[in-house]
Parts: structure tokens; sequence; C-alpha cells
């Protein structure tokens, strides 16, 4: 397990009988950009047990932060949502993911779509001060089915715009959307929707959607990614990569189990 870190559970909180974030130590060694996601998980019968996780930390931070589903069956997560204050788990040395600025094109606007535990890696995202200094407004649209699973959201309206060093860029250009789709709330329906009537635009102010303005992130569901891949595609929208930067960039390692 040479590849491999293994690190001090900090700190657990469970927001729903679902979903919980779990706080690590970092090894000084483990650089990462933000946005990234890297393989963790426990050791299992003398091997280790691997998912991919979005680091929800942000690249300067001192410990390491994920958030995670709790799937009562699932090979790892129904063992992590046990994780307690001092237990060991470990964490792969080698970050990767396509979810950073440098595959997108310059532009305007930048949206940051995710579904679920998808937020990991947006909230490393609107950490990032550079992510200010690059684009005029940041659009972080959260979709849940309920209200209870909008997790963070204390944080990102009342703990990240009063931070010191990117405070006034949260203040100024962060635009925060959560959406639930199964009770009520001030925003309702699936991303896919909101985006295609126009009522995500109408709400925040911000004109439709164009390629010459907009670029955007997705992390979610499955089935999210292929619809709004579908929407993008269908308006000329391409995706970008290491290799060649675009207008939208998908994560496609989604923790499942």
């Amino acid at each position: 397990m040479s590849n491999l870190n293994q690190e001090t559970i900090l700190d657990v909180h469970h927001w729903t009988d679902s979903l919980f974030t779990f706080k690590a130590t970092r090894d000084p060694s483990f650089r990462f950009q933000n946005g990234q996601f890297t393989m963790i998980g426990l050791e299992v019968n003398g091997k280790p047990l691997l998912r991919a996780y979005s680091m929800a930390s942000a690249n300067y931070e001192e410990n390491l932060e994920f958030f995670s589903i709790k799937v009562q069956d699932g090979p790892l997560t129904s063992r992590l949502q046990h994780l307690k204050v001092g237990d060991k788990i470990l964490v792969g040395r080698k970050p990767t993911g396509t979810l950073l600025t440098s595959n997108l094109l310059p532009g305007k606007y930048l949206y940051l779509l995710a579904t679920g535990t998808g937020l990991a890696p947006f909230m490393s995202l609107i950490k990032d001060p550079e992510v200010y200094d690059l684009y005029e407004k940041v659009i972080l649209v959260h979709g849940c089915r309920g209200v209870a699973e909008l997790a963070y959201q204390d944080i990102i309206t009342k703990e990240l715009p009063n931070n010191e060093f990117f405070g006034e860029g949260v203040r100024d250009k962060l635009i925060y959307y959560p959406t639930v789709t199964r009770e009520p709330f001030r925003n309702r329906g699936r991303l896919t929707d909101l985006i295609e009537s126009g009522k995500l635009f109408d709400d925040i102010d911000l004109p439709e959607m164009s390629i010459e303005h907009d670029r955007l992130m997705l992390c979610g569901s499955p089935a999210m990614l292929k619809d709004m891949r579908a929407i993008f595609d269908k308006r000329g929208f391409i995706e970008g990569s290491h290799a060649q930067p675009a207008h939208y960039v998908i994560e496609k390692a989604f923790v499942e189990q």
C-alpha cells in the first residue's frame, strides 16, 4: 500500500441518516488542485477497499474533508458511516480529476452544477480565491430531494462570506442556488428542468446560457450527468479536458457505494 497514506479521523458530522462529512489529518506531502478527487477507503481483511472521493476541503487547508452518502449494503460506505474520531482511513497519494478551471476556456460566468454529494469538489472550489479572479460570477447550484439534504447551506451562506482571505469574492461574486424536488422550498425542480425552462436564469438575474459567456462544471448522479450532457451538446457546448479546454467539464468518478 505504498501509494496510500494512513490518516486519522478528526471529526464526523452526520447531516441526515443518509449523508455525512468526515475530516481527517493530511500528510504534508499530499498536494492537490481544488476540484480534484483521490481514492480513499479502509483496510478490510488485510486489503485496501477504496472508492473515489472529491476533497471538500481547499488545497491550502491543514486537514482533509470528505462528503459521503451512506449505502447500507455498500462495500465501503456501509463501513465508513461508522467512523469515529481516532479511527484510521487510507488516502491515495495521487489526486486527479477534470473539475479544474484550466480545463475550461476563459468565460464570464462559472456554473457549478451538483446533485447530492456531488457538491464536494465545489466546496473546495468556492474556497479558492483564484476562482473569483477568473469570473464575474460563480453560480453554485445544488439539487437534492429534500431540504435536510442541502448540506453545507449555513457554511456557504454564513461562514464563507466572512472569511478573511476570500470572503469578499464570495460576497461579490458567489450566487448560491439550492433546489429540492420532493418538498416545499423556495427553489423547486430538477437542475435540468430549471435550465431548460430558463427559470434558473430568471431567478438569479443572469442571461440565458451561452457558449460565449458561460462555463460549467458538473458533478452528481449518472442520470443528471447524462441529461445535462445532452442539453449542452444540443446547444453546441463542447466538453473540455486536460488536453483541450472547452465549455464544460464533468466529473465521472461519482461515489455510489
